[in-house]
């Protein structure tokens, strides 16, 4: 059995489901298909943009729920034979009256939830995968729709909520065993607690539904298809001669994916890890290329490289001073104020002379970050024995990735002889004693 997720630019309108259909259909004589999909492309920013307009008591956002509730009626209409219709066309004019509800509260109350953001963003998913079940039924393939919320089951850290493995894999074993039709459909990125609350996976999360579901099965492979032909050794928008990579280990997957290669979401890669299930990326609007293939044993060869990647909108801060040499403990309360405040560290530095930390953060949180820290070390600061955080934005971190790198000598200083020698300024470096990655914060 396959997993197979199509992201939101594979689903944006019916020309492109025709083109999923035609993928899906290939083979389901010999093996059955779990299909998990995104929401229509721009559908979740929407739904995103309409619950803020309502909490800001912005009477606009009904004029975005029209657009989307237009965008799924056009689909529907370009889709299914008229006499087909009607059942898809009334569970979509429900599930838009109950979000309507749930943003008129949100307009009353003039603020908006956690929770209820979970459940307001819930709808993309839900909508497109009922959909594109009723049209490949229509085309007489044994399809069915499963809601992935009776199947995969968190806490309720609402917008990010964590999987509880334990029931989801029991859930997914009984159902998929007892599962008799060649295609299941589940929505991407929605799950639910143990309360039957509706709760998400983070941005990013219908790839994580697709590896949850392929674990929990023991699944042949997991395949990805977006809309680029696998993971590129860089950013072909950027640099003209990158080109795809046939295969790559999971660990130069994490790699890339975590510094900004945005056709696999990081965690994805996690829960197929432990049952070394390969991951196949691929292009729904070029079926015929390659992809990448991202497995445990890869074939590559003498390259040290296997590909450059970056973050961009990244903040360094620094707290330093004498009062840090010998002392302990400092670093515990540095990294735990920005733990409690829930702020990701992207990179971190620290000179061997115990004198400085440096880290890089997300540029919209600097600000809030400055505060807590020189909040937390007020007393030191007032001694002189730390000086006030200080804090760096309009930056970038470029990364270099390879297992082999290793192995090979040389790599740091080639990296860095390339930067100086245009001129690019480097304000931090990180590598990890695995090498597989050298960092480096630059000019954005």
């Amino acid at each position: 059995m396959k997993v197979l997720k199509f992201g939101g630019t594979s689903v944006a309108d019916a020309k492109t489901i025709q083109s999923v259909k035609k993928i899906v259909s290939e083979n389901l004589e010999r093996e059955k298909k779990i299909l998990v999909v995104s929401a229509l492309a721009g559908i979740t920013d929407l739904l995103i943009n309409l619950a803020k307009k309502a909490s800001d008591q912005d009477e606009t956002y009904t004029k975005e729920l029209l657009l989307i509730e237009n965008r799924h009626l056009e689909v529907i209409q370009a889709l299914l034979p008229i006499t087909n219709q009607s059942e898809t066309l009334s569970y979509v004019k429900k599930h838009i009256n109950s979000l309507e509800t749930l943003l008129e509260g949100a307009y009353l109350i003039g603020e908006i939830t956690p929770k209820l953001s979970d459940k307001i963003m819930s709808y993309g998913e839900l909508l497109s995968s009922f959909i594109i079940n009723e049209y490949f039924c229509s085309q007489s393939i044994n399809s069915t729709y499963k809601d992935a919320r009776t199947l995969i089951k968190t806490n309720e850290s609402y917008k990010n909520a964590i999987v509880d493995f334990t029931a989801t894999n029991t859930l997914c074993e009984e159902y998929f065993k007892a599962s008799e039709h060649d295609v299941v459909i589940i929505p991407g990125f929605v799950a639910s607690s143990d309360k039957g609350n509706s709760t998400t996976l983070g941005r990013g999360g219908s790839d994580y539904t697709a590896a949850i579901v392929a674990a929990a099965i023991n699944a042949e492979t997991l395949e990805i298809w977006t809309d680029v032909s696998g993971m590129y050794t860089a950013n072909p928008k950027i640099v003209k001669q990158a080109f795809s990579i046939p295969n790559i280990s999971y660990h130069e997957a994490m790699e890339l994916s975590h510094f900004g290669a945005k056709v696999l979401y990081p965690p994805t890669i996690q829960p197929v890890l432990d049952k070394e299930i390969p991951i196949l990326i691929k292009n729904t609007f070029a079926p015929q290329d390659t992809g990448t293939l991202i497995a445990t044993q890869t074939t590559v060869g003498t390259k040290a490289v296997r590909g450059i990647s970056h973050i961009e909108n990244i903040g360094l801060i620094s707290l330093e001073g004498p009062g840090m040499i010998g002392t302990y403990g400092v670093s515990k309360r540095f990294f735990e104020i920005l733990s409690q405040a829930k702020i990701n560290i992207v990179l971190i530095t620290q000179a061997s002379s115990e004198h400085s930390i440096c880290i890089g953060i997300a540029e919209s949180d600097l600000i809030n970050a400055k505060a807590l820290i020189d909040e937390a070390f007020t007393y030191e600061i007032s001694l002189g024995n730390l000086k006030p955080v200080s804090m760096e934005k309009n930056l970038a971190v470029i990364a270099v990735v390879g297992d082999n790198m290793k192995s090979h000598q040389g790599l740091s200083g080639k990296m860095f002889s390339a930067l100086g020698k245009n001129n690019v300024n480097v304000r931090a470096i990180a590598q990890g004693a695995s090498e597989r990655n050298i960092s480096a914060v630059i000019n954005k």
